[in-house]
């Protein structure tokens, strides 16, 4: 059962009316202060608008996700003293509900603190921990037994922490106890169609309880994951009362009146859900914002070579973050042709970037040079493409250093996932916007921003990505008359193989029955397996999917097994 240390408060309430503020906020890891500042602020909006309780998401005072920074006792106890002071300074006003660390009795748990009258009133900890997709919390925290609800301000509330409210019996067993509400903490990363499974698995918690149920979620940014708020208040049958916008930080007042069939939520506003396309494209825009703002960064540059990749994530980081913040570098050999020059020009003019040029002419000629003795007699080849790669990332690094410019990398998930990027050359840089987006929902992504503008967006509107860059063939330009098709699959039939290898983790089989060509989906199994040490060693990007390259999926590099099927 929860810790019910005792229950104070310091405003009346009307005891058929419960109003409680929803802070749909955006922490940062590790910034213990400044998310007890967000906090405190969120309460002083509550208070003016004569809130009982403000809730706020789950880890709140330390950011999530914390990872092994949990492990540190120093950390987890200095979150600890910032939740002791927040409680102190919101003692005249609404409660405060907010997730944070606790350490107990030699045990660390994932906890959910009530503060009320100047105090730390309540304490619940987490039942169900989650160790799948990107999360480890196995690794990190105790599971608590199964809890009962928390007495906040004369109501009985029940607080599943979030994978806690995924389970039927964690929410029996609060109803069955005397819980009056269920309120849902959370910090649910996005992943393409999240919205809709989070939905239907609360409905299945209201309709199983028969309480009203309140899904707060965090917004914003950390490493490769994004949290879409996206928050959401359900009356009893599953009946939508309010619903939050996706990606925004907000703060929602919604009122509940007994009845009597128990507490029912007052209809609030109901906002618009936003397509798939822009969805994906607002996750990737707000990774590339949290990212470079929660490490200090500014400004950003990129190599832009006139083809369709460089072009979308030249187009996220304007929008991200303000065109002037968005330098283009054209890093031209003697394989580049006069459309890719005048393309990347282009994309650059109507994006309102700066675009400088550097040649690797004469540094190519230099290496080949000293080389010359040592590859005497032998032909030319991929090594010497690579080598045009390797000089565009080592001249893109050295004025990431000399500017202060986060470097980002441009590969597609379809690039990333055959290994058809070229480590230490295109694949450096700190961030990949695109890491997770297959190259078939590159071409989709280009045409929606085209054809789309939202205020959130800080580039200009109207055609960025000119359409002879969506349409033309897509080439590496490392040697004459190159393209990605002469070494891969068209794009359409590589990404269903992917998609079935990767995302579904088919067998090849399976690939080989939906109707595609059992040595072509060989090599793609072969290409995938051996390029892990690569995709190891690369810049994190946004997730958008539930496999994502990295936590989501945890292969050795160091591998034999081939699918034999």
């Amino acid at each position: 059962m929860s810790d019910l240390v005792g229950q104070k408060g310091s405003r009346t309430r009307a005891e058929d009316n419960f109003r409680l503020t929803m802070a749909q906020l955006n922490p940062t890891v590790g910034d213990l202060a400044g998310n007890a500042q967000l906090a405190f602020d969120a309460w002083q909006e509550a208070r003016e608008a004569g809130a009982d309780l403000i809730m706020l998401p789950e880890m709140f005072i330390t950011g999530y996700q914390v990872q092994d920074l949990v492990l540190k006792p120093q950390f987890v106890h200095d979150a600890m003293a910032q939740i002791e002071t927040l409680a102190a300074r919101v003692k005249h006003g609404p409660a405060m509900a907010i997730g944070g660390p606790q350490s107990k009795d030699g045990q660390l748990f994932n906890a959910y603190y009530v503060l009320d009258g100047g105090e730390i009133t309540s304490v619940g900890h987490k039942h169900e921990l989650p160790n799948f997709n990107v999360f480890d919390e196995v690794r990190h925290y105790m599971s608590a037994p199964l809890q009962g609800p928390m007495s906040v301000r004369g109501v009985r509330i029940g607080f599943p922490i979030c994978e806690d409210a995924w389970h039927e019996d964690v929410t029996e067993a609060m109803e069955e106890s005397g819980a009056e509400m269920l309120l849902v903490p959370n910090g649910s990363p996005y992943f393409r169609g999240k919205f809709d499974v989070r939905m239907s698995q609360m409905v299945a918690r209201v309709v199983e309880t028969g309480l009203p149920l309140v899904y707060l979620n965090m917004v914003g940014g950390q490493d490769d994951q994004i949290f879409d708020g996206g928050s959401f208040v359900l009356n009893k049958g599953g009946a939508l009362a309010l619903q939050m916008p996706l990606f925004d930080q907000a703060l929602s007042h919604i009122d509940f009146t007994r009845t009597a069939d128990g507490w029912r939520a007052v209809e609030g506003e109901i906002t618009a859900q936003p397509c798939t396309e822009e969805q994906d494209y607002r996750a990737m825009v707000e990774g590339l914002r949290d990212y470079m703002g929660k490490t200090g960064f500014s400004k950003v540059l990129l190599g832009l070579s006139g083809g369709i990749d460089s072009a979308i994530v030249a187009t996220v980081a304007a929008d991200a973050l303000d065109p002037e913040n968005v330098r283009c570098v054209m890093l031209p050999s003697e394989y580049t042709s006069r459309e890719s020059l005048d393309d990347a020009g282009e994309v650059a003019n109507l994006l309102g970037c700066k675009l400088d040029e550097v040649s690797i002419a004469g540094p190519r000629a230099a290496v080949t040079e000293a080389l010359a003795p040592l590859f005497a007699g032998l032909d030319e080849g991929l090594t010497e493409e690579n080598i045009q790669s390797r000089l565009r990332g080592l001249l893109l690094m050295a004025q990431s250093n000399k500017f202060g410019e986060m470097l980002l990398t441009t590969g597609n998930k379809s690039e990333v996932a055959v290994g058809y990027a070229t480590i230490y050359g295109d694949m450096s840089g700190g961030y990949n916007p695109i890491k997770d987006m297959y190259k078939t929902r590159v071409f989709e992504t280009c045409r929606w921003r085209n054809a789309n503008h939202r205020p959130w967006m800080m580039a200009p509107e109207g055609t960025v990505i000119p359409p002879r860059v969506i349409d033309k063939p897509p080439t590496a330009e490392l040697r004459p008359d190159q393209k990605d098709s002469d070494s891969l699959p068209e794009y359409e039939i590589l990404d269903a193989i992917l998609e079935m290898l990767i995302d579904e983790e088919r067998s090849v089989a399976e690939c080989v029955a939906a109707g595609f060509e059992r040595d072509v989906v060989k090599r793609v199994e072969h290409l995938v397996y051996i390029s892990e040490y690569k995709r190891f060693q690369s810049a994190p990007g946004p997730r958008l999917s539930q496999k994502a390259f990295w936590l989501d999926r945890r292969y050795p590099i160091v591998n034999r097994w081939r699918d034999g099927s």
